[in-house]
This record gives C-alpha cells, sequence and structure tokens, in this order.
C-alpha cells in the first residue's frame, strides 16, 4: 500500500517439542538457512537467528503485508517438514506449540542482536526455561505458568529403548 512506512522489529522464540536437545550442531547451520529463506521469501528481514540444541531465537524486521502469526505458522510448519524429510532425527521432529514474541525499538537491535548471538555463553548460566520466563517479565507480559511449556511425557523412550 502506498505511503505505509513502518519499523516493525520482532524476536521470536520457540523451542523443541518437550524441550528436547536434538538440533544438532552438524545441521543447525542448515537449518538457520532454510528459516532465513523462509524470512526473506516472505518479505522480511532476517537480524539474528541462533538458538542451543532446545530452542531458537530470530529477530527480524517484520513487514505488515502479513501477520506475525502466519509468518510463524510458516516457520515452524516449513522447517519441522523439512528436518523430518531429511531424517536428522531419529523419530518425528516437531516444534512445542505457540512461541514467544517480543518488540524492539531500532535503538535496542544491537543488545537484541548481541543477545541472541551469545546464546551459547548465556546457557551456561541459565536454563531455556528460566531464559523465557524473564524475557515475559522483562517484556511485562502476562502468562500462566501451566502453559509455559508442555511437560514431558513420563514414559519417554531414551536411545537404547528403555524407559
Amino acid at each position: 500500500m502506498a505511503n505505509t512506512y513502518t519499523q516493525i522489529h520482532i524476536q521470536a522464540v520457540f523451542s523443541v517439542q518437550n524441550r528436547e536437545c536434538i538440533i544438532l550442531n552438524h545441521w543447525k547451520d542448515e537449518l538457520y538457512k532454510y528459516i532465513t529463506g523462509i524470512i526473506t521469501r516472505n518479505n522480511h528481514k532476517l537480524l539474528a537467528i541462533n538458538g542451543m540444541p532446545d530452542h531458537i531465537h530470530i529477530l527480524f524486521g517484520l513487514r505488515p503485508a502479513q501477520s506475525l502469526s502466519d509468518l510463524m505458522q510458516d516457520i515452524k510448519g516449513n522447517s519441522s517438514r523439512w528436518i523430518n524429510e531429511r531424517k536428522f532425527t531419529r523419530g518425528k521432529f516437531s516444534w512445542q506449540e505457540g512461541y514467544g514474541a517480543f518488540s524492539y525499538c531500532r535503538r535496542d537491535l544491537p543488545i537484541a542482536i548481541q543477545y541472541i548471538e551469545n546464546q551459547n555463553s548465556h546457557h551456561k548460566k541459565i536454563t531455556f526455561k528460566e531464559e523465557y520466563l524473564n524475557l515475559l517479565k522483562e517484556f511485562e507480559i502476562d502468562f500462566d505458568d501451566k502453559y509455559i511449556f508442555k511437560p514431558l511425557d513420563i514414559d519417554y523412550v531414551v536411545p537404547d529403548g528403555t524407559k
């Protein structure tokens, strides 16, 4: 639309189903490139992407032609399908339901980018759940703790076949 000017910067954060640590170093860069392609194909601008074996952070400039929820559905659905087609995991890969989305003004982008780039050092000090709860509190987002993470199944089968 003519004469529409926006500056919308979003950090999206989401985890692997059951917070399993299955995003491995030997394919995570390919995953990040694939997600970058989804973002740019939808005419958004990637600013930073990084994560840990159990979750991912993406900072991007959002164009108002697409809703955040539609973009997140595209990213999570297509990246799950892509991971499964390449058989990067032993079982079916999926992302945890939902996501966190946090908006930033332009002057705070360098801080957000540095934070995302330094995920390894952050997680030597705090867990993902602590990080996520800190973000929700910092951005003053009301939440119900029982909906933050789906609980792990009690009958989880470990790789050697035992429960």
